[in-house]
């Protein structure tokens, strides 16, 4: 069984069923195509529990537009419990939390309404989900549970309680951040979340310093023994598997995309405008991203090497995200404010340095990568970042990677990347000068270390990984 607050799909007014967005649900579409299970979702929108109510609250068989079937159970939450939830605690306090995004000086200021946010938001949510996942396990001996990501920190812990047989395994998709970075957390919250982690048998993360944080955690912020040459947690009279398995794209799937006649259609338009040279983002607008920095290495790269003037685009396809959280709409206003001005201090009569496209559109995206020359993922901090693989899997053009050092991608692909420290923009716009002027066997030589990296592991893979570890450790838990 699955569980995740996003399900594989989300329906709309008139019946029609959409792709649930988002990376998770890329990676649990693989996990759901390899075994016949029962996805666990929240009911995102009205139309969702709509469904959900014709179907009795019981599992139910949907096609996904994006291919595949997949049998799924939507839980309804109470509205407000769920703005609590999501919009409150998991995003941003969460989120904030596990990429270092709160500047302290200022923010958070915890205070009734946080703490309630969690007890009656967060945790309702939590009981909601758990509940129907001890429903649907009923009368099936040794089921296994596999939960997904920081919006279900305390679920297992309530799935544990009522079925002490049950297997839980954990993967959490975004950063795991220092012991520090937690304390912002009152004391009895941070326990309660941890507590519902230890609750699983496995924890799984995308990278070894992300998992590594995590039992560093464990030791400091709760004095539980760790055994980091095992890395395994014991917590009580359990033992808890911390294991790193990074996540691979179909790359397969991938391709066969990037040939259909709706890239080719935009790899024509693209061509046709394209200047001597392309820089290439594709990211959603999130703060983590690090997309002003972005620009402002840009800014300073056309600044201190005027002899590109007019010879290179920079074309960002950013999706707007969380617009209804404050700081997200504030940095989207600044993303385009940045972008006007560099446009205007460079530019010229016929000459845009950047294309800012607010739009989220595979095929297009697609067409960019198989094109540009510079593939710019410059996040402060990222639990993978599926676009450092898209990319260079679909590049023709010899395209060079920058990648920050921070993003959970960059353990796999550094060696062939230009590896950047996200804060430096001194140094991203040199990179970029780097890479417009790298010799052209040096180019094609890292592209194909990146795409020997990326099409060494598909999401089969992913998931038998982790499946081996969830025998073992069954093995191990029944010795």
């Amino acid at each position: 069984m699955l569980v995740s607050n996003r399900g594989p799909v989300t329906f709309q007014a008139d019946g029609t069923v959409l792709r649930g967005g988002g990376g998770l649900v890329t990676a649990l579409t693989g996990l759901a195509s390899h075994r016949e299970v029962i996805w666990v979702a929240s009911a995102m929108t009205e139309h969702d529990a709509a469904a959900s109510q014709r179907a009795g609250r019981r599992p139910f068989e949907v096609q996904s537009p994006a291919g595949g079937t997949y049998l799924v159970r939507l839980v309804e939450s109470d509205p407000d419990a769920y703005e609590r939830f999501y919009h409150i605690f998991a995003n941003p306090m969460l989120w904030f939390i596990q990429h270092y995004l709160w500047d302290l000086s200022n923010a958070p200021d915890i205070r009734r309404n946080e703490i309630e946010a969690f007890e009656f938001g967060y945790n309702v949510v939590n009981e909601d989900l758990a509940r129907a996942v001890v429903e649907e396990i009923e009368g099936i001996e040794d089921p296994v549970v596999m939960v997904h990501d920081y919006h279900l920190y305390t679920l297992p812990e309530l799935v544990r309680r009522a079925r002490p047989d049950v297997f839980l395994h954990h993967f959490v998709h975004i950063p795991w951040t220092q012991p520090d970075a937690w304390r912002v957390l009152p004391t009895s919250i941070r326990n309660d979340l941890y507590s519902g982690l230890l609750a699983n048998d496995i924890i799984g993360f995308h990278t070894h310093a992300y998992r590594l944080n995590f039992l560093n955690c464990c030791q400091d912020l709760l004095a539980a023994d760790v055994d980091f040459e095992r890395s395994v947690v014991h917590w009580g009279e359990r033992e808890i598997w911390v294991r790193a398995y990074p996540l691979p794209i179909d790359h397969a799937a991938a391709r066969a995309t990037a040939l259909s006649p709706g890239v080719a259609r935009f790899e024509i338009e693209l061509q046709r405008r394209r200047r001597d040279f392309m820089i290439l983002r594709v990211d959603r607008a999130d703060l983590s991203k690090n997309v002003l920095r972005g620009f402002s290495a840009f800014d300073l790269f056309l600044e201190q090497y005027p002899e590109f003037s007019e010879r290179v685009t920079f074309i960002a396809q950013l999706l707007p995200s969380r617009t209804d959280v404050p700081e997200y709409a504030e940095y989207l206003e600044r993303i385009e404010a940045l972008v006007a001005v560099v446009n205007h201090r460079h530019g010229t009569p016929d000459w845009m340095p950047i294309q800012l496209k607010l739009r989220d559109n595979l095929e297009e995206a697609f067409a960019s990568y198989k094109h540009y020359d510079v593939l710019l993922v410059n996040a402060m901090f990222d639990g993978m970042n599926l676009v450092a693989k898209e990319g260079p899997l679909l590049n023709e053009n010899r395209g060079v990677s920058i990648l920050s050092e921070n993003t959970g991608a960059h353990a796999e692909l550094g060696e062939f990347a230009l590896s950047v420290n996200p804060f430096d923009i001194q140094e991203l716009a040199d990179s970029i000068h780097a890479a417009l002027t790298m010799d052209g066997d040096e180019r094609a030589r890292r592209l194909a270390g990146l795409q020997a990296i990326v099409t060494a592991r598909d999401p089969g893979d992913w998931i038998d990984e982790q499946i081996a570890d969830i025998g073992a450790k069954a093995q191990a838990n029944a010795a």
